[in-house]
């Protein structure tokens, strides 16, 4: 089916059908195991994040982090921890980091080697993957207050200094 072929198919559907659709998408995606939670914005991100890893031989090969384990969702095959965090646009923040510091801690534990940032567009295709060290992690970090944790920003410094994986 074409993208146009499913968008007409849906816009034709009633309101109640939508709902009905939703979650029984969700659902497919669990049984496919392509997803493991309801966050399906991150975990996206995550399978795009392992899938481009994966696909390119300049890159290390990762697997998925057991569920439930803080701040890592990939390992390499040389155990070094990724988290990776999903910006959909035209968002330019991550979600929050927990556990990697207080608002006044200058260094803190290490709780992974890499982050991999993956925006997406609205239709959940990849357009950006940029990968930072844990040190450019702490030097680009921001404290969000209500949540007390830290996250980040896609600013053109971050941006400028990170490694580009995908720009599309």
């Amino acid at each position: 089916m074409t993208f146009e072929e499913i968008e007409k198919y849906v816009g034709n559907l009633s309101d109640e059908d939508i709902w009905i659709l939703y979650p029984y998408v969700g659902l497919e995606l669990k049984k496919r195991k392509l997803v493991r939670t309801r966050n399906i914005v991150g975990e996206r991100g995550e399978f795009l994040a392992i899938k481009v890893y994966n696909e390119n031989s300049g890159l290390p090969k990762l697997q998925a982090a057991p569920e439930g384990t803080q701040n890592v969702d990939a390992l390499s095959r040389k155990g070094e921890r990724y988290s990776i965090k999903t910006i959909s646009e035209p968002g330019n923040l991550t979600g929050v980091f927990y556990g990697c510091g207080e608002v006044d801690e200058l260094n803190p534990e290490k709780k992974f080697e890499y982050v991999v940032v993956v925006v997406i567009d609205a239709l959940y295709r990849p357009k950006k993957i940029l990968e930072l060290t844990w040190e450019q992690f702490l030097k680009f970090r921001r404290w969000h207050r209500t949540m007390r944790a830290w996250n980040l920003s896609l600013t053109r410094d971050l941006v400028a200094e990170a490694k580009r994986i995908l720009d599309s």
